[in-house]
């Protein structure tokens, strides 16, 4: 198949959270199996110098090709850039134009979506219609487009509409997946004459949500499939309390609504060969696993701690790498905090997000020193120490899609403590004294949103560390589970045929 991946952003050259992840190894495990893919995405400011540092790569070449896109009555000029994902010869083409993208962030003063740009509305209705002047510019014909979160919802939109006559797209299937159901691209109704679609489409069964201009539903009503990044948040984002306004929107199309779970690089998460820890380690010889947490243990200032006794082996290391912010649980946290930091334990915190927080752990550092270290900062190297030397990863969401650093610690034996929500509840399964004993246990897991089934579950997690035959089956278990790009890949090639398979029958008429 010939497949286009269109996202606004994809590491290791743009990324705000797990959809650059995805967008910048999917691709490259679909053409292991066979398929031409080439991949387009802004070239926002940050991906010169980015692309500039990855050491296989000849960086950013100017293509030949350029192109007007209208944007309401104004033509706005565009022009493709190209450069490959690293130890691939998958083709990344960046499209172009100073004005939209030669800025700080990519949708906002904030880096991610904090403080969103007023014009995205305009910014990425260019983008996804250069996406299809560059399919048309590079005679690329494409099998499926497959579109990635509000960014790209009104793609589906055009394939069906303006661009659904032309022959480059007369069998072009779309698959639209929902990395997060919270960012909808939701602008005021008046954005709807930049698109250039006919006002016939903005009402309640297409575009148009509670008056506003909604690209997310676009990608909903109009692909010919919608994925989201795992089976249960495929479920839940049907519901009215994790569907976000949508929900009824999505069970009208549950039918072709899917869920796979993303997968994991092992190239670059994998203790055997992580150039960013103290010592390599692997299930059959765990002692590295020893020093990378009393590396990790000194980088935070804390003490070795051991609790002595003829079943003890320390007291475990929990580590928290986050988005400070609720949906990552941290206001459970916030009211657990003094029970957990009672227990014999010590805790190590990398992230940043919403200032209370912030605060709150600053404050706790300095009345819990020698049990709680704090970094409120993004490192991505400390990243990758935490989940080598840490015993447990702490992970409590409200909601969470998919999720990475469960399936990071996974692989670095690493035991998970999870709510059992969206992809956690997918790929954690609790460690009850059966499911250790059968050999299936892969972490520990709790269901109701509370503090106290989150101390009781630390508390359940502590008192199976202490055994340590025990525990060291259950860390042996966790790292041979496989969450690579190679089995998502194989779902996602299912998922593109079935889109195929919808096209004739979803194209005999409008939504």
């Amino acid at each position: 198949m010939r497949i286009v991946m269109a996202s606004a952003e994809v590491s290791p050259f743009s990324k705000t959270g797990g959809l650059g992840d995805v967008a910048g190894s999917l691709p490259k495990h679909l053409r292991e199996l066979g398929h031409e893919v080439i991949v387009i995405t802004p070239r926002y400011s940050v991906v010169r110098e980015n692309a500039s540092c990855l050491s296989d790569m000849a960086g950013l070449r100017r293509t030949a090709i350029d192109f007007s896109i209208p944007v309401g009555k104004r033509m706005m000029p565009g022009a493709l850039q190209r450069s490959q994902l690293p130890g691939s010869d998958v083709p990344v083409y960046f499209v172009e134009n100073k004005h939209y993208f030669d800025r700080d962030g990519l949708y906002g003063t904030g880096g991610g979506h904090d403080n969103d740009y007023a014009d995205n509305a305009e910014r990425f209705i260019f983008f996804t219609r250069a996406v299809l002047e560059a399919c048309r510019k590079l005679d690329f014909a494409p099998d499926v487009i497959h579109c990635n979160d509000w960014q790209t919802g009104l793609l589906p939109v055009y394939i069906r509409t303006t661009y659904g006559n032309m022959p480059e797209f007369a069998n072009t299937a779309s698959v639209f997946t929902i990395h997060n159901l919270v960012y909808q691209g939701n602008f005021w109704h008046w954005d709807m004459k930049l698109t250039g679609l006919d006002w016939y489409l903005f009402n309640w069964r297409h575009l148009e949500y509670f008056g506003n201009l909604n690209f997310m539903k676009g990608g909903i009503v109009f692909a010919d499939v919608v994925s989201t990044v795992s089976k249960q948040y495929a479920k839940e984002i049907q519901s009215e309390e994790y569907g976000a306004g949508l929900n009824e929107i999505l069970s009208d199309r549950s039918d072709d609504l899917f869920g796979i779970i993303n997968g994991v690089d092992y190239s670059i998460w994998s203790p055997e060969t992580d150039e960013h820890i103290a010592a390599r380690y692997g299930p059959d010889d765990l002692s590295g696993k020893a020093e990378c947490k009393a590396a990790l243990q000194q980088a935070y200032n804390l003490p070795a701690r051991d609790s002595g006794g003829p079943q003890k082996h320390g007291a475990p290391l929990i580590g928290i790498v986050s988005r400070l912010d609720k949906q990552k649980g941290f206001d459970i946290i916030a009211d657990a905090i003094e029970g957990i930091m009672a227990l014999d334990l010590q805790i190590v915190l990398l992230g940043t997000g919403d200032p209370q927080y912030h605060a709150l752990f600053e404050n706790l550092a300095e009345r819990h020193p020698g049990k709680l270290g704090v970094n409120l900062t993004f490192d991505n190297a400390l990243a990758h120490q935490i989940e080598a030397g840490a015993d447990m990863f702490l992970m409590p969401s409200r909601y969470e899609p998919c999720g990475l650093n469960q399936l990071y610690s996974l692989k670095y034996g690493t035991v998970p403590i999870v709510r059992a929500t969206g992809g956690l509840a997918d790929t954690i399964i609790d460690a009850t004294p059966d499911a250790i004993e059968g050999g299936t246990a892969t972490g520990f897991s709790f269901e109701d949103y509370t503090p106290a089934e989150l101390l009781a579950t630390v508390r359940r997690a502590v008192e199976t560390y202490s055994h340590r035959d025990v525990w060291a089956r259950l860390v042996r278990h966790c790292m041979a589970q496989d969450w690579s790009w190679s089995r998502s890949a194989n779902e996602y090639v299912d998922l593109y045929h079935v889109a195929r398979s919808n096209v004739s029958r979803r194209r005999l008429a409008m939504p």
